[in-house]
């Protein structure tokens, strides 16, 4: 028997060395998943009856196990680089037939979508127009490159401090004598005629952008009605606005207000805003309503009927005039410039007007058992009995592990380790060769026997 265990152990140490040479040759494919060869000992079948103690005819190799250990994360420049930190496969279609990678490498193809290098389609959740996943089943991801919509400006938060040492414009203060006040009447080319200015950029249903200008003229308590008997420092604002440089006919506020303001502001003695008038809709204190015409083909007024100019937080304090903050709620149409993963596999765009939009989400699977796949080559498993079916989710859920975007995960072949197993694989060929040698040796003596 001495032959066939020889022989048995040479084909097991050559089996080994395949494996080995296998991992050393994926050292650098990406996502690639090192083997292990094991084996088993061969006994024929007993005679001897129970407690025998036969001699072994040699061994066999078992299987051959993959060992889905993590490879270490390396760092790309390409968006649609991907590594999974974790457990999982990415889910991959090819014309419905679905098959499964450790493999992140992907690009677009001509129409949009998510592939590898073989052409299979990354498979996910799409999301709509507004952004909303669709968590159903998942499918393959396309990238929209569509120019996101523009949003009509529909608020103004302007968050200001008007100077409360601020005179009525047309105010002459002689030497030793009361203050003496000159009608001024606001016009927007005489930076005379008002005391502060603040601008913002708002935007029409079409996207184009308008340059909503506001105006604070201290008001005259004179031209009150009746008039108000208060020093020239009292805390009333008129409000005038503007749009592209022409002036909006507002409705005034009445009380001996400006007919072309849009309304009045008014503080308390320590500064903090008491109110608008006229209120936004009749309900808000502190806030304006702004009719916009525009004569761009979009929706006119702006945000029709009126944008809310909002002046929560204003102040009137004895310091400079300052604009703390102005923002608005709309914006233009943008093109994709790029898009990148977060760990949720959640696909997030970027647009040249700044904003930001979901466009999908990449799912994973995972397996009770990953070493019962079958190895399709191409980075590719396919599914099987062995393997029991896939366990389909976002990433970061369940046993699910996280995604790390411009980064590939490298193979997990330990080369140092494989250089020295396959040393112990030449030895273990080399011991068994011997065998053989020496059984042919002990067959050659009882030849030679007279």
């Amino acid at each position: 028997m001495g032959f066939q265990q020889g022989l048995s152990g040479l084909n097991a140490a050559s089996k080994s060395l395949d494996v080995i040479g296998n991992n050393i040759s994926n050292a650098n494919t990406v996502g690639f998943k090192m083997a292990q060869a094991q084996f088993a000992d061969v006994y024929a079948n007993s005679l001897s009856g129970a407690g025998g103690s036969g001699v072994g005819i040699g061994v066999k190799v078992a299987t051959v196990a993959q060992l889905f250990t993590q490879g270490n994360i390396s760092s790309t420049n390409n968006p649609l680089d991907i590594a999974i930190n974790g457990a999982g496969f990415f889910r991959m279609s090819t014309n419905g037939a679905i098959t499964y990678s450790r493999n992140g490498q992907f690009s677009l193809d001509k129409n949009g979508d998510i592939v590898n290098s073989q052409g299979a389609h990354l498979t996910g959740y799409l999301a709509d127009s507004n952004g909303v996943l669709s968590t159903g089943s998942a499918v393959p991801l396309t990238i929209n490159t569509n120019d996101i919509a523009p949003k009509e400006t529909d608020v103004v938060n302007a968050l200001l401090n008007l100077d409360s040492r601020s005179l009525v414009p047309g105010t002459q203060v002689p030497v030793a004598s009361p203050p003496v006040i000159i009608p001024v009447a606001f016009s927007l080319t005489d930076p005379l005629s008002y005391n502060n200015a603040t601008s913002v950029a708002v935007y029409d249903s079409l996207g184009n952008s308008h340059v909503l200008q506001t105006f604070f003229v201290r008001a005259n308590p004179a031209t009150r009605t009746p008039p108000v008997t208060v020093p020239v420092t009292t805390a009333e604002w008129d409000v005038f606005a503007a749009v592209d440089g022409i002036l909006i006919a507002g409705p005034g506020s009445g009380a001996g207000s400006p007919a072309n303001s849009i309304g009045k502001v008014g503080f308390d003695s320590r500064g903090k805003l008491v109110g608008a008038t006229p209120f936004f809709a009749a309900t808000d204190p502190n806030a304006f309503a702004i009719a916009i015409p525009v004569t761009t083909g979009a929706t006119t007024p702006i945000s029709t009927p009126t944008i809310k100019y909002d002046m929560t937080g204003m102040t009137q304090f004895g310091a400079s005039f300052s604009v703390n903050a102005i923002k608005q709620d709309g914006y233009t149409s943008g093109k994709l410039s790029k898009f990148n993963t977060s760990k949720d596999g959640t696909i997030v765009g970027s647009y040249t007007n700044g904003k930001t939009s979901v466009l999908g989400q990449i799912s994973l699977a995972n397996f009770v058992n990953p070493n019962g796949l079958q190895s399709l080559g191409d980075n590719q498993w396919t599914e099987t009995a062995t393997s029991g079916p896939s366990l389909v989710g976002p990433p970061n859920s369940g046993s699910l592990g996280v995604l790390t975007s411009n980064a590939t995960e490298d193979s997990n072949t330990d080369l140092t380790g494989e250089l020295v197993n396959m040393i112990t694989a030449q030895r273990v060929y080399q011991a068994n060769a011997q065998t053989i040698k020496t059984q042919d040796q002990v067959l050659q003596t009882l030849v030679n026997l007279r």
